[in-house]
């Protein structure tokens, strides 16, 4: 267990401008992701140290995004003005989440403009609707070459979380301590007041310390 990525809702400026700004305070350009077809929505990436990446992401006009949990919560916090989404753990052996969360995986892939598509399974996105501090979980099926933290700049990796919460219930989620996916990441944690979930990103830059 790991953590994987962090997902960002565009705001009112669109995944193009959202990815554009946050791109520009890190000091690095976000690629074209492509479109993920089964949730109705599409990103932009930006590949870290330490095998994480930043995914900005959009819903689309699409019916899959209306139905898929994940472009249900994409639109819901894109329509609150954007923001941090949620933040992601992989696992190696989904099954063991499934048997856990009492249902299944779903699957997930998106092309990337060259052609090349990657996939995954996914769970645990109703659980972050519900409870935003709570992760959801991948297997990625695609070879580890493809991941998209490959070719990221090692001066470049995420340095803190800051998130509102419990950290007990965030364990109880994982099946395992939240320090466990998060060893090489600081967590300050803030008891909430109102939504829960992620406050703040700080991400290591050869310019310093950015805070988003």
């Amino acid at each position: 267990m790991r953590l994987d990525h962090l997902s960002y809702a565009a705001g009112p400026d669109g995944l193009a401008g959202t990815a554009a700004r946050i791109g520009a305070l890190l000091g690095r350009e976000f690629v074209d992701g492509g479109v993920h077809p089964r949730f109705g929505t599409r990103n932009m990436t930006l590949p870290m140290g330490g095998g994480t990446y930043l995914e900005v992401v959009e819903v689309l006009d699409h019916p899959a995004s209306d139905k898929a949990p994940f472009g249900q919560a994409v639109r819901a916090r894109s329509a609150a003005g954007g923001g941090w989404l949620g933040w992601v753990v992989a696992v190696d052996d989904i099954a063991t989440v499934e048997e856990r969360l009492g249902r299944g995986a779903v699957n997930g892939n998106r092309h990337r403009p060259d052609g090349t598509e990657l996939r995954w399974k996914q769970i645990g996105v109703n659980g972050l609707i519900a409870d935003p501090q709570l992760p959801f979980f991948v297997q990625w099926e695609s070879p580890a070459e493809l991941h998209p933290s490959t070719g990221a700049d090692p001066e470049v990796f995420l340095a803190c979380l800051e998130i509102a919460g419990d950290p007990h219930r965030v364990s109880e989620w994982l099946g395992e301590t939240v320090e466990a996916p998060l060893e090489d990441v600081k967590v300050e944690w803030a008891a909430p007041h109102g939504t829960p979930g992620i406050i703040a990103v700080q991400v290591q830059t050869p310019a310093g310390l950015v805070r988003i």
